[in-house]
């Protein structure tokens, strides 16, 4: 397509460019005035029970644990943990996490801790979701040892090293705009060609066609 040709078909489905230039702006104005979100984070760790060897806890803190950890996490992930979740009041984003106690080089889940968000419009309720996320993880805990049978002074307890914080998600503006003018720009000119492709050979078809000499 020619350079006049291009232009031609942008003049001659204007009303596109004007429908998408709305849209964009549209656009621009929920990244200017986003809803407001709120994340709540929280860190818990499972520690093994206190021995003679080793008074401190965290100090023992073994790779079997982190095992052990990750299984209730993978059990809460089922549909089974996912509809005890959202009958414990667990609704909308949240995610539970093994922390990485390696390095990018070596990355190594070693040190049974877990990171739990949730995402709400209400800071207080976002604290509470991930409050719930953390009473059913304990819950599995102990329901994993009590089928066991283990002896209270060999269990494994959840302690919580990071309360439930939540904190407002902001992201940046200025490349949220960009992202929707490009966005705009694209999809518009995209929808102004098709459309006169489109309508030019609709017209064509609905011409009569020659009579033969």
């Amino acid at each position: 397509m020619s350079p006049e040709a291009f232009v031609g078909a942008l003049l001659r489905r204007w009303y596109v460019l004007l429908l998408a230039l709305l849209l964009t702006a549209a656009g621009a104005y929920h990244v200017l005035k986003p809803t407001q979100l709120y994340r709540a984070s929280a860190v818990v760790v499972l520690k093994p029970p206190v021995t003679g060897n080793q008074p401190n806890q965290l100090a023992n803190l073994q790779p079997t644990l982190a095992t052990v950890s990750f299984d209730v996490v993978q059990q809460l992930g089922t549909p089974a943990g996912l509809a005890e979740l959202a009958a414990a009041g667990v609704h909308g984003v949240y995610t539970l996490a093994p922390r990485n106690s390696g390095t990018n080089a070596t990355p190594q889940y070693l040190i049974p801790s877990l990171q739990i968000t949730a995402d709400e419009s209400d800071p207080n309720a976002a604290d509470a979701v991930a409050q719930r996320v953390i009473d059913v993880y304990t819950a599995h805990v102990v329901a994993l040892q009590n089928g066991e049978h283990v002896p209270s002074a060999a269990r494994m307890t959840v302690s919580v090293l990071v309360p439930p914080n939540a904190a407002l998600l902001s992201g940046t503006k200025s490349r949220g705009l960009v992202g929707v003018a490009m966005l705009g720009a694209f999809g518009g000119i995209t929808a102004a060609l098709w459309t006169d492709r489109w309508l030019l050979t609709r017209a064509k078809r609905r011409r009569p066609a020659l009579a033969p000499a």
